[in-house]
């Protein structure tokens, strides 16, 4: 069985549906590209997925050992949460919510947890730093890292590097590969077709006409085509 399947589901809320009769399902060690214009329902999605909000019809299933809580989600920033009085430590910690089941303490393998993965991006020597103090890199960077507390499965990510200048864009989209590589699986939002097209092995086409498949079958659509020749324009991915 999939890790993920959703099947038919329509989205939306009370005054009216955004997505109608979207199907697709991830495996093991997918890396899924969620693509489409702006106000198409990709964020929806993602908060269906999470449980944050019911469809209005269809379903959705974990399999392959998953289970919901252990998911790892990295959101789109606001100005807000970039000014939040917390240390790196904290954050960090807080994504071992869900291992504790909600306990209001962290044991011995909740901060082990957050160690490891503090180290895995590269965060140790700022571990006491407050978080409001960090370059928009460092910040996603911990982001991720607090992600990770929550999963080794998989990872829920909603533009992870909107607003980062083109280096660490680059930096971010390689350490996403290298996690992907080690057997996480990834579901990404962005508007960056040309790094959806680069790393994602499927696409998830939002908007009039959806489409799910492989990059190579995206590529043969319309859509995809328009993509491709776009890109074409402007020298390829590197």
């Amino acid at each position: 069985m999939a890790q993920l399947a959703c099947n038919h589901l329509t989205l939306g809320y009370e005054n009216g549906a955004i997505l109608r009769d979207l199907s697709f399902s991830v495996e093991q060690g997918d890396y899924l590209a969620i693509v489409g214009e702006n106000g198409s329902g990709k964020t929806t999605l993602m908060k269906t997925v999470l449980g944050l909000m019911k469809p209005l019809k269809g379903e959705i299933l974990f399999g392959d050992g998953l289970k919901k809580f252990e998911i790892g989600y990295l959101p789109q920033q606001s100005f807000i949460q970039r000014d939040f009085p917390a240390s790196v430590w904290e954050v960090v910690l807080s994504g071992c919510l869900s291992m504790g089941k909600f306990r209001p303490f962290y044991g011995k393998k909740e901060r082990e947890r957050a160690r490891k993965n503090i180290e895995k991006m590269r965060l140790t020597e700022l571990t006491k730093r407050s978080y409001r103090e960090l370059s928009g890199g460092q910040q996603q960077r911990v982001l991720l890292a607090r992600a990770l507390c929550a999963t080794e499965k998989i990872l829920l990510l909603d533009e992870p590097v909107s607003g980062l200048d083109p280096k660490v864009t680059a930096e971010m989209y390689e350490i996403i590969k290298t996690l992907n590589q080690e057997g996480i699986t990834i579901i990404m939002i962005s508007h960056d077709i040309r790094a959806a097209l680069h790393y994602a092995n499927k696409i998830l086409h939002i908007g009039k006409e959806n489409f799910f498949g492989s990059v190579e079958g995206y590529l043969a659509t319309e859509r995809g085509r328009e993509y491709t020749a776009e890109i074409a324009e402007e020298g390829d991915y590197e």
